[in-house]
């Protein structure tokens, strides 16, 4: 990883860098930090003789080599002081909220607009609503194109960011050109190397919020962070991770809970952590306590599924998702779980 002694190389600079690095079969990755631009080497880079070329270049400061397999997402480099603003909030400065319906059904939009509303009221700052949808049974409603438009009129009537899941290229190129503030990776594509590589490429220069989930079957944590590298490597800095239960399951939920593992990802990675506890319990009856425990354990904020009427909502809105009376009660408490925590989680501390 290359630090200039200015924030940006000029082009010039940047080419003989990369012609530097070229002959020792390495590449330069561009990344926009929020200050600076980090110029990560790409490829094998313990080459002595690559190394001191570049240090003996007068616009260069120092160039850090990491032995981590992930390299941008460690804790240890530069952007470490990287830093996201989403919904008006400085993620890791207070707790970010993110809620809404699991599925946005075409034929009820009013449903979602009036539950778009009501998460605003409740202190929600980022809206979610899911367009497309991975089913295990191809039977099921697979989401439709048409509800993104629902999506969009949400923003606009309630002024908050939007969250949507993509699951393929054709997604994501419908949903960049949508402007959507913020992308989910789903569970099932956690591990999905080619489509986290596009997506990093494809949301780097405006530098799009990428909400990672972790992948099923107790998915090792170096694994998870891994994953996220292949965005980061490939231009985009803004990843959040999102534990969100995992399998085998634990009677009576619909996963096992894993907010627990808060802790562990920032011991080893700079990125913040977003619990997902509907998923993670499927309950809707469970989800406040999973909530706090993810504040507990040092999670910087939560996307919960919430809807006006459960009971009327498609996929997983009936059995997991909370009212927006609740879904206030709730934020009320993670703000006071949040002042009781930090001082053993440090979330809040000026950096």
């Amino acid at each position: 990883m290359i630090i200039s002694k200015a924030p940006v190389l000029t082009d010039a600079q940047l080419a003989e860098v990369e012609s530097i690095v070229g002959e020792f079969g390495c590449k330069i990755q561009v990344i926009q930090g929020a200050h600076r631009r980090i110029y990560a080497i790409i490829g094998d880079e313990r080459s002595e003789t690559m190394v001191n070329r570049i240090l003996g270049l007068a616009y260069v400061d120092r160039v850090d080599r990491m032995e981590s397999v992930y390299k941008l997402m460690d804790r240890r480099s530069d952007l470490a002081n990287h830093r996201m603003v989403i919904g008006g909030v400085e993620v890791g400065r207070e707790p970010l909220i993110m809620a809404g319906q699991c599925t946005i059904d075409p034929a009820k939009g009013n449903a979602f607009l009036e539950t778009a509303q009501a998460v605003k009221e409740a202190g929600a700052h980022v809206i979610r609503g899911g367009v497309w949808k991975p089913r295990t049974s191809p039977h099921s409603f697979q989401g439709s194109v048409k509800s993104l438009g629902y999506l969009l009129e949400a923003r606009e009537r309630t002024g908050l960011p939007v969250i949507a899941e993509v699951m393929d290229e054709a997604q994501l190129k419908i949903a960049l050109e949508a402007e959507v503030d913020l992308l989910q990776i789903g569970t099932r594509n956690a591990l999905n190397y080619t489509l986290l590589a596009e997506i990093g490429r494809q949301t780097a220069e405006k530098g799009t919020p990428v909400l990672l989930k972790r992948s099923r079957h107790m998915g090792p944590i170096d694994e998870f962070i891994s994953a996220a590298e292949y965005i980061v490597a490939h231009g985009n800095p803004n990843v959040l991770f999102c534990p969100r239960g995992t399998m085998p399951e634990l009677d009576g939920y619909r996963n096992h809970p894993d907010e627990s593992i808060a802790p562990i990802i920032k011991e080893k990675s700079w990125a913040p952590v977003i619990f997902d506890p509907s998923h993670s319990v499927g309950r809707a009856r469970y989800v406040p306590a999973a909530s706090l425990a993810a504040i507990a354990y040092g999670a910087d904020g939560l996307i919960i599924e919430t809807h006006v009427d459960p009971l009327s909502g498609i996929g997983d809105d009936p059995k997991q998702s909370v009212k927006p009376d609740v879904l206030a009660a709730i934020i009320r408490d993670v703000k006071q779980m949040w002042a009781l925590s930090s001082r053993w989680t440090g979330n809040g501390a000026q950096a």
